[in-house]
């Protein structure tokens, strides 16, 4: 690694801390941090903090004033050139009289993918990019799902005993699990768009699902998958704070109505073989802008999404404590007939949480 290579992983790591500061709050938006850096020495430094607010080159900027001229931008994600709520900051960027701007990967939303680079280029400012770029696809996986692939990045909660098992034989499921890890689970809600859980969940345990740390400052968006529409509009997800979204494939008007009376809103979805269609499913909530969705429901619904392969990522409490063969799976999946047909997962964080275990997988080879 030369002397620049090593002064541009600095600066742009510092970048990518930046950008975390936002990880609860800029939603549905990607979370950006930028610095700006003559050699060695750090201008100005600035992230995005809110949808609507100020992007993280222009804080920047403006910190910066007039020192930004001949300086170098890092930046986490490339930088805009369309007109949203907020102008162009390849345009501020060039206005500023960069030098040189290094940003970590190309913005996916079709407005801007390469365009932004393109018009600092043509403005004869020096262009690099992919430094870190591991880091900042990880940092805002859901945004890129969603630009990329249409969809949002879905990840799945777990509770479960040392035997994996999430429940007793009867639905009991309060509380395997020690406060720590519950207090952990707030803070992955923290970080998403919208929880999803199945109604057989909502029946069973009445949860609230809503976001309960006294920091936060918006509530993830709560979704039921409810093919028969059979939550009741007393139950607790319905009531605020945030918004409920029912998916039903029921036409059903009578309780249509008084989940709707009650706050809900209601929507429908085809139906699949088992359920409601979990591609449809997952396209709508694209088109509402969820980026990261977490799923915190039972064993069919964990077994459903992993069987279809639409699980990005699977966050497991593990309980020292054990429940008996008669208790709830994990997930429920098809019987295989033999190990080849096993589904693999690899682990890419272990660690302690209170008296738990908390193991974060992905599919194999994802």
């Amino acid at each position: 690694m030369n002397a620049r290579d090593g002064l541009d992983t600095r600066h742009m790591t510092r970048a990518l801390e930046l950008a975390g500061r936002g990880l609860w709050t800029t939603d549905p938006n990607p979370r950006v941090g930028c610095v700006i850096a003559d050699g060695e020495r750090v201008i100005a430094e600035g992230w995005h903090d809110r949808p609507g607010g100020p992007h993280a080159e222009a804080v920047a900027l403006g910190l910066a004033g007039v020192a930004a001229r001949g300086a170098t931008a890092y930046v986490t994600l490339e930088p805009c050139c369309h007109h949203g709520r907020t102008p162009p900051c390849a345009d501020a960027l060039i206005t500023a009289g960069l030098r040189r701007v290094c940003y970590a990967i190309r913005d996916p939303n079709p407005r801007v993918s390469g365009g932004g680079a393109a018009r600092l280029a043509a403005a004869g400012i020096e262009v690099t990019s992919g430094q870190l770029a591991a880091e900042a696809r990880s940092l805002n996986a859901g945004f890129l799902s969603r630009m990329e692939r249409g969809r949002p990045w879905v990840r799945v909660k777990l509770a479960a005993s040392l035997d994996g098992r999430t429940a007793l034989a009867d639905g009991q499921s309060r509380w395997i699990t020690g406060e720590t890890a519950r207090a952990d689970v707030q803070r992955l809600r923290a970080r998403s768009s919208a929880v999803m859980t199945g109604s057989a969940t909502v029946i069973a345990d009445d949860p609230r699902l809503d976001l309960r740390l006294p920091e936060a400052t918006r509530q993830p968006l709560r979704v039921v998958l409810d093919t028969r529409l059979r939550i009741s509009p007393t139950a607790r997800i319905v009531a605020p704070p945030g918004r409920l979204l029912v998916l039903t494939a029921s036409n059903d008007t009578a309780r249509r109505s008084a989940l709707e009376a009650a706050g809900a809103v209601v929507e429908r979805i085809p139906a699949g073989p088992e359920g409601l269609d979990l591609a449809a499913v997952m396209q709508h909530l694209a088109g509402l802008e969820v980026n990261e969705l977490q799923v915190e429901g039972g064993s069919t619904l964990a077994g459903a999404l992993l069987s279809a392969g639409w699980v990005d990522e699977m966050v497991l409490y593990i309980a020292p404590t054990l429940l008996g063969a008669d208790a709830r799976p994990l997930a429920s999946l098809p019987r295989i007939a033999s190990m080849a047909e096993r589904m693999e997962l690899s682990i890419s964080d272990l660690c302690r949480v209170g008296r738990d275990l908390r193991i974060t997988l992905h599919p194999a080879g994802a």
